[in-house]
């Protein structure tokens, strides 16, 4: 397996970073997560407009988005696999040992790892820890992930695949790692931007293409929803049947499955809507 590293193809055991990198010292950086079908990125335009979004939010220089295609396009061609993770990172690069940033330039990093397609359905707890809607790194796919890594955790030992956030307001906010929608009266609705969410872009086509509407949410919707799904750039849509001690035992519901199959549809016929 190759890594792309500032500039070129690089074998894993030999691409190094800096181990005064800013993304690593302090989390310093943006990042982005595309699945890879057959060699091909998925929604590749979106991602990298996104990608240049959480850097400007960050201070950080625009990415060269003609550099990032012909990264993403190396790593794709030197190992294609039915299934993909890629993955776009993008630090402030080698600087003091402290929150203030360097002058030696980003630095650009893109994997690829081969992963499985997930079930139709997961199970979700929540968390007690709150996403901040008013952080200066609200809605910016920053590398500084522990946050998530600790809720995930916790997830993970309950026999679950996801933590869902409320926000500072007691308002539903999003997963660790993805977006989260719910059936009301027949009615899909997934929180807002402005909660604090991370903008999907799976959150975004499947808005586009159903018909969802953004809705500011209480946390407590969860008990009372008839159907939950949640979305994400590996997941796809993906029906939740247990919510903490709750159980959704039809999952996926009608909506649901409607929102699914629209999805596999829409996204197989174009690779970059």
């Amino acid at each position: 397996m190759r890594i792309w590293l500032d500039g070129e193809l690089r074998d894993a055991d030999a691409a190094r970073v800096s181990v005064f990198d800013h993304g690593l010292t302090v989390g310093d950086g943006v990042f982005e997560t595309l699945k890879a079908v057959d060699g091909q990125a998925f929604a590749l335009t979106r991602h990298l407009d996104r990608l240049t979004r959480s850097a400007r939010g960050l201070g950080l220089p625009d990415p060269d988005h003609d550099e990032v295609r012909r990264a993403c396009a190396a790593v794709l061609r030197d190992r294609p696999v039915p299934l993909g993770r890629l993955r776009i990172t993008y630090t402030g690069g080698i600087s003091p040992l402290g929150s203030d940033r360097g002058d030696s330039g980003p630095t650009l990093v893109v994997a690829l790892g081969e992963t499985t397609r997930r079930p139709d359905t997961t199970a979700v707890i929540t968390v007690p820890w709150v996403r901040n809607e008013r952080s200066a790194v609200a809605g910016l796919k920053t590398t500084s992930y522990a946050e998530n890594v600790v809720a995930l955790d916790r997830a993970l030992r309950a026999g679950a695949s996801e933590a869902l956030f409320g926000n500072t307001l007691g308002r539903l906010c999003e997963g660790t790692g993805s977006n989260v929608f719910v059936v009301l009266d027949g009615e899909l609705h997934t929180p807002p931007v402005a909660s604090g969410c991370l903008a999907g872009i799976t959150r975004a086509l499947v808005v586009e293409w159903t018909g969802a509407q953004e809705t500011d949410l209480p946390l407590d919707v969860l008990d009372r929803a008839e159907e939950v799904f949640l979305t994400s750039t590996l997941r796809d849509v993906q029906a939740v049947h247990r919510i903490d001690g709750r159980d959704l035992a039809a999952a996926p519901g009608p909506v649901t499955a409607k929102a699914m199959r629209v999805f596999d549809e829409r996204a197989g016929a174009d690779l970059d809507p």
